[in-house]
């Protein structure tokens, strides 16, 4: 009986001890990404090499002040983020147009003054679906006024050479 107990405690013991080492390596990797993402903000999709491991990372940064909750940024964030991984995966079309009006205004002087006026549209579209895309951090940017969300998903698993 005393080695049943002894036995399920040392396995106790080992599933935890594995469970904070997976804790552990996830938030280095979030820190390191943090300290990259203050050295140069960027946003977007990166590839980043782990030692073993290659990732797929998503970052968004959302304005507070756009936002009535915090539900509601994180639910704009995750869809953001599925979009840039699944057009970066997938691929996507992208159009262009440019629509030139010229109108004519008249002033009380009677006269006559040409407006022109440009507005470029442009239309994305990706088919896809980014699948076990998780996020791994937020914070708030430098400035206060944006939080920065960090999503993630494992690519591969690369082969070494020995």
């Amino acid at each position: 009986m005393k080695r049943l107990t002894l036995l399920m405690a040392f396995i106790v013991i080992q599933f935890n001890a594995n469970a904070q080492s997976f804790n552990e390596d996830k938030t280095a990797f979030s820190n390191f990404l943090k300290r990259m993402y203050v050295a140069s903000p960027f946003e977007g999709v990166k590839v980043v090499d782990d030692y073993e491991k290659q990732y797929l990372i998503s970052v968004i940064s959302l304005d507070k002040a756009k936002y009535t909750s915090e539900s509601v940024m994180n639910r704009v964030a995750q869809v953001k983020a599925q979009s840039q991984a699944s057009t970066f995966l997938n691929g996507a079309s992208i159009s262009m147009d440019l629509i030139i009006n010229t109108r004519e205004v008249t002033d009380t002087k009677g006269q006559t003054e040409s407006i022109t006026e440009t507005m470029e549209q442009i239309k994305q579209n990706s088919i896809g679906f980014s699948k076990g895309l998780e996020l791994l951090t937020n914070f708030d940017s430098a400035d206060g006024k944006k939080v920065v969300f960090v999503y993630m998903r494992e690519l591969d698993t690369k082969t070494k050479n020995d």
